[in-house]
């Protein structure tokens, strides 16, 4: 089945808008990517700052080859940075000073926090005289951490209005300044409504200010899976490997699901810091015959990867520092292609994943319950594939890229200079 995409519309009148991000694109962050592409189709002039240099490796096909505009800084940008603070020293000191006596002595949550902080400093010093050279009338910011900073900075010394997106662990926990970015910010836009009430605990007064938008998703060549569900079973978690996504209670399930007598095969796709640790656990399990780490899936291989499972399974925590998921797009995509789904209650997980309704929703680290949700799917083929279809009738409804690209046009159109 393919849901098609937005059409291509006519340009309208609309501002020259910057997004400020870490990477740009970001394998792991289709959803922003696929936010400019239909913003652009819809004629919104915008193009994407990223603070840092390229990334090559794990692109898909069409970040490959898309024509989105895209000013990259690094290390490069060192020298330009530095003529830019000293530009801005002379220029408006009666800002300047405060802002960075302000930024660059505050107590940041910690020692990665502190350095993103300083150079997204740096960059929005660079980024406003960019910004005031090519007629940018709004800047938006897709995470709360380094790049609001940057466009907070850019903001403040041009007067041309800010905007941010907070999502998850650029939120969870809260960095030293955002409260004051809220403050500042023309609107803060969060894309998991379990974020709103979050947020507005920093707004103080400004409660109005805190919006939700959902991502702008993409649901093209969303075939059916199979999932015939007969064993071996073929059991599903698609992820960066991270603490936050719990894999290692993924994996005591289903030691005990083995242990039981049950046929299955486990694939872990994904990498990250926790790929060697999560494959020394499944030695210690003696599961090294039922699991499979396949590495990194390119966006564009994702369909192919999900039309394989009988069911999927996001095993999310909150770590001891409070960073946790927010709405892992992987989710939606399991959906969309009908794999019934087992989700900790996480984040914003449960927007979507509603127990015994589009999905099987559990506490998170509750080993015994993942392997029971687990089971049902596995036995209850009817019922499961009932719960994924009505999941992605939910996901069509909540996840319209051109109903959302619209709705973020007419924020930014309604807080530009």
């Amino acid at each position: 089945m393919k849901y098609g995409t937005p059409p291509r519309q006519q340009p309208l009148s609309m501002p020259e808008t910057a997004y400020v991000t870490l990477w740009f694109p970001k394998p792991s962050e289709t959803f922003i990517y696929r936010e400019a592409q239909v913003m652009r189709r819809m004629g919104m002039p915008l193009t994407v700052y990223a603070m840092y240099g390229r990334l090559d490796s794990h692109l898909s096909d069409d970040m490959l080859r898309d024509d989105i505009p895209v000013e990259r800084l690094g290390c490069r940008h060192i020298l330009p940075g530095a003529s830019a603070f000293v530009y801005w020293l002379k220029r408006r000191p009666e800002v300047f000073k405060p802002l960075m006596a302000s930024l660059l002595f505050r107590r940041w949550r910690c020692l990665e926090q502190t350095g993103e902080n300083y150079w997204a400093c740096y960059c929005g010093c660079h980024l406003a005289r960019r910004f005031e050279e090519t007629g940018v009338r709004h800047i938006h910011a897709c995470w709360a951490n380094g790049p609001a900073t940057a466009a907070w900075v850019a903001s403040a010394l041009t007067g041309i209005p800010f905007s941010f997106t907070g999502r998850a662990g650029d939120i969870y926990p809260a960095d030293g300044a955002l409260k004051d970015k809220i403050a500042q910010a023309a609107f803060t836009r969060v894309d998991a409504a379990f974020n709103i009430d979050y947020l507005r605990g920093f707004a103080g007064n400004h409660d109005e200010k805190i919006v939700l938008v959902r991502n702008c998703l993409s649901w093209e060549n969303c075939q059916d899976a199979p999932a015939p569900m007969q064993p071996p079973y073929h059991i599903m978690a698609l992820c960066r490997f991270v603490r936050t996504k719990g894999l290692d209670v993924l994996l005591r399930a289903c030691k005990s699901l083995a242990d039981d007598g049950v046929d299955f095969t486990l694939t872990l796709a994904g990498d990250g810091p926790q790929c060697l640790p999560l494959k020394a656990l499944v030695r210690r399990l003696g599961l090294t015959e039922k699991v499979r780490f396949p590495g990194f899936v390119p966006h564009d291989q994702v369909p192919r990867v999900l039309r394989e499972a009988d069911v999927f399974v996001t095993p999310s925590k909150v770590v001891q520092s409070g960073d946790r998921d927010g709405l892992p797009t992987v989710i939606m995509e399991a959906l969309m292609h009908r794999v019934p789904v087992v989700a900790t209650d996480v984040g914003g997980i449960r927007e979507v994943v509603r127990d015994g309704e589009t999905g099987r929703l559990i506490p998170q680290l509750d080993v015994e319950a993942m392997k029971r949700a687990i089971l049902d799917v596995l036995h209850n083929r009817d019922k499961a594939l009932a719960m994924a279809e009505r999941g992605r009738q939910l996901i069509l409804d909540y996840y319209d890229s051109e109903k959302n690209a619209r709705r973020m046009i007419e924020l930014i159109c309604a807080h530009s200079a």
